[in-house]
């Protein structure tokens, strides 16, 4: 993945609700070390704060978008956007050598357009069926299940409820 696109996912974890690094971490599944450098960068560009607060279990470090960094976050998902647009309408057209190209062209952001939930997953499909293709030529095994689209805290609740009953029968 693009080092760009890797900034945008940061930013965009922190924005929603990922504010601790151990949680940004295991929500983007990007190496300790590069996420230090990323959040970094993000402090430097005014993207971000961290501020220091007192817990239970001693001092932390929580992390916040500034709004600059929202601005930033808002503008840079609208590109996201028109990505999508763009690859969605060569496939309605039937173009498959255009959508071909604007696949290879966007390859790094196809993960960041799903994890901010741009890509409607069904069509994204239905493209690759079209070209004969498999996603995994584009988008890593590994990519694909770290995004849950929104749904749960994005670290590993997929939000579904699996119908059990919880009683407490006194034993």
């Amino acid at each position: 993945m693009e080092e760009e696109a890797k900034d945008l996912i940061v930013l965009g974890a922190i924005n929603n609700g990922a504010r601790q690094f151990n949680k940004i971490s295991k929500l983007t599944k990007i190496d300790p070390k590069e996420l230090n450098d990323i959040l970094a960068k993000l402090e430097n560009r005014g993207f971000i704060t961290a501020q220091e607060k007192n817990g239970w279990l001693g001092r932390k470090i929580e992390l916040n978008v500034t709004e600059k960094g929202n601005k930033e976050l808002q503008e840079r998902v609208h590109e996201l956007e028109g990505k999508w647009e763009n690859m969605r309408n060569a496939y309605e057209s039937g173009d498959k050598q255009k959508l071909q190209q604007i696949m290879k062209n966007e390859k790094s952001f196809l993960p960041t357009m799903m994890f901010f939930g741009v890509i409607d997953i069904m069509m994204f499909s239905m493209m690759f069926s079209m070209m004969g293709m498999a996603m995994s030529s584009y988008i890593p095994a590994e990519d694909m299940s770290q995004f849950d689209n929104g749904a749960g805290d994005g670290l590993g609740d997929s939000g579904m409820d699996d119908g059990g009953f919880d009683f407490d029968i006194g034993f």
